[in-house]
């Protein structure tokens, strides 16, 4: 749980710039691949990074711009990959206008009652957990994947060195 909105701050714009490598390097052909028949596609888990994390967000009255959560995803890896910019910005900026204070008040999120730096820690937690679902449906539909928290084989490779494989 963050006690802090600097903390959350800094920690959400480290995660976020991880995101955006991610999104940023999408190709519209790659939207479409799916988890499996029947299941979201890779579009659809890049858009939920944009949309569904901010209505999490907003329930603990933190209010800046995002798209409406219930806004088809686009066709383009480029809009989705602006949109997310966008929102991660306007998030970021409404979020440094909060006092730590706010931190300790609680709301309802999905029938429990949250305290807003748990919601805040947990949003995090969430888009990394989709984050990792991207990443997979990434190399499935022949995306290079760009390293999160170390390099990824395709880095190691280009700095040439064999990647780890234990």
């Amino acid at each position: 749980m963050f006690t802090s909105v600097n903390a959350f701050i800094e920690e959400y714009r480290m995660e976020s710039q991880s995101t955006q490598k991610l999104l940023d390097a999408l190709t519209d052909e790659s939207l479409k691949q799916p988890v499996a028949p029947g299941y979201r596609t890779l579009g659809h888990v890049a858009w939920h990074l944009v949309h569904d994390d901010a209505g999490m967000v907003q329930r603990t009255g933190l209010r800046f711009s995002a798209p409406p959560t219930d806004a088809e995803p686009p066709h383009s890896a480029a809009a989705i990959a602006r949109a997310y910019r966008e929102t991660t910005a306007s998030l970021l900026e409404a979020a440094a206008a909060w006092g730590d204070d706010k931190l300790t008040e609680v709301n309802d999120m999905f029938g429990q009652q949250w305290p807003n730096g748990l919601t805040l820690y947990l949003f995090i937690k969430h888009e990394i957990h989709h984050r990792g679902q991207l990443t997979v449906l990434m190399r499935q539909a022949g995306v290079p994947v760009a390293g999160v928290y170390g390099p990824s084989k395709t880095e190691w490779e280009a700095m040439g060195v064999p990647a780890p494989t234990k």
